[in-house]
């Protein structure tokens, strides 16, 4: 999953980096307004971390120009400002969520979870699809009775391909949502995620189909 972090503080940006990477998340990291509306302009994010406090463009115009835009991306604001007005003018203006600076990273984590089980419709941090469940939690997977704890890069591919079932992901769209922005991909670290993942379960849980792409099953209805 693919996070927009708006963040002109260097050492929080740098934590926050550091601690949404470990739970399999793929961090572009901006600091300034003018970079992140841009950004959005043209959205291929999962979520966005947006600081209110921003050099050239301040995090509500950000925010108010995204979403008179039309963006839907889901947006929490990270700000140490804390007023009830602060709150409400973002809330208003359409953030998915505000969380006060300082906070603890799992308190974060939670609020993604949340923010993304309402924006998808979903009541639990599980995904299934076919006979695969995906803890988001614990990045644990469970197929055919077997269960494993996921690396990150193997916990955002499976992901990757669980949030479209049924439809075939390419190499370059499965790069895209697993490796950040200037981050270098070797060319063959797609094929030896895949088969990592088979050896832990088992061939059938990603499906190759040749010349396209990789996919896992739907679920029938």
């Amino acid at each position: 999953m693919r996070v927009l972090l708006v963040e002109d503080d260097l050492m929080l940006g740098k934590a926050l980096v550091r601690g949404l990477a470990d739970q399999s998340m793929v961090v572009d990291w901006v600091k300034d307004g003018e970079i992140a509306s841009a950004a959005l302009a043209h959205p291929e994010h999962a979520i966005v971390l947006l600081d209110l406090g921003l050099p050239l463009l301040s995090g509500l115009n950000v925010l108010k120009q995204a979403r008179a835009a039309g963006t839907a991306i889901p947006i929490i604001i990270i700000t140490a400002q804390d007023s009830v007005d602060d709150r409400v003018a973002g809330l208003d203006l359409g953030a998915d969520d505000y969380i006060v600076k300082p906070f603890d990273l799992s308190e974060l984590l939670a609020r993604i979870r949340a923010v993304l089980r309402r924006h998808n419709g979903q009541a639990q941090s599980r995904m299934s699809s076919g006979e695969i469940t995906l803890d988001l939690a614990t990045h644990v997977a469970a197929y055919r009775g077997m269960e494993e704890m996921l690396s990150a890069r193997e916990f955002a591919l499976l992901r990757a391909l669980m949030e479209r079932p049924g439809a075939i992901l390419s190499r370059a769209q499965i790069e895209e949502r697993i490796y950040g922005w200037g981050e270098e991909v070797e060319s063959n670290a797609i094929d030896f995620l895949i088969h990592v993942i088979r050896k832990k379960f088992d061939r059938d849980i990603v499906r190759n189909i040749r010349g396209a792409g990789w996919m896992v099953v739907k679920d029938q209805p």
